[in-house]
């Protein structure tokens, strides 16, 4: 239902009533979004991927500081992914699934990728026969820049160029980066 057509079935007051109520039931923390939502707090898409900021970083079974701490993350810039939002805590999860609710202050929008191929080779160009710049061992944390159809550009230890995105966790396989 929109917004005028609450207002005119319950007045201006109840609408406003009925909008706080919905937003509520939004920002529940234990829903699980749809791809292609929107956080309630933030308004930026969910699930997304960001980073790491600091060395270690407490994950707690809820969006508080009252929930017990279940694990610390230990890896500055390692990729996580944001499944939800609530207040200043965001639901995350690494690779293998594992999470849970982290403050937001400890996180960043710096992009990273954890390299998911032993030895993966990374190119001048995206071209599987390009010259080879530098080979990355798997669990590597490389800053991820453009990525095209099946490429993306990612940096690590001072080398740089081009690996194939399906050895890349961090990236959508159908994101497009500039």
């Amino acid at each position: 239902m929109t917004v005028s057509a609450l207002r005119r079935r319950l007045g201006a007051a109840g609408a406003v009533v009925a909008i706080t109520l919905a937003g509520m039931a939004a920002a529940d923390p234990g829903a699980v979004p749809e791809t292609g939502t929107r956080g309630p707090v933030t308004n930026l898409p969910l699930p997304r991927y960001v980073s790491l900021k600091t060395d270690e970083g407490n994950v707690r079974r809820g969006p508080s500081l009252t929930h017990r701490i279940d694990w610390v993350f230990k890896r500055r810039g390692m990729p996580l992914r944001i499944t939800a939002e609530y207040g200043n805590w965001r639901r995350v999860e690494d690779r293998d699934g594992a999470g849970g609710w982290i403050h937001y202050a400890l996180l960043s929008g710096v992009r990273t990728v954890l390299v998911e191929r032993d030895m993966l080779a990374v190119r001048a160009r995206p071209d599987p026969r390009a010259p080879v710049n530098a080979t990355f061992e798997l669990g590597v944390v490389a800053r991820l820049g453009k990525c095209i159809r099946d490429w993306c550009r990612i940096s690590a230890g001072g080398y740089q160029g081009w690996a194939p995105k399906k050895d890349l966790w961090g990236v959508d396989p159908d994101e497009i980066r500039k």
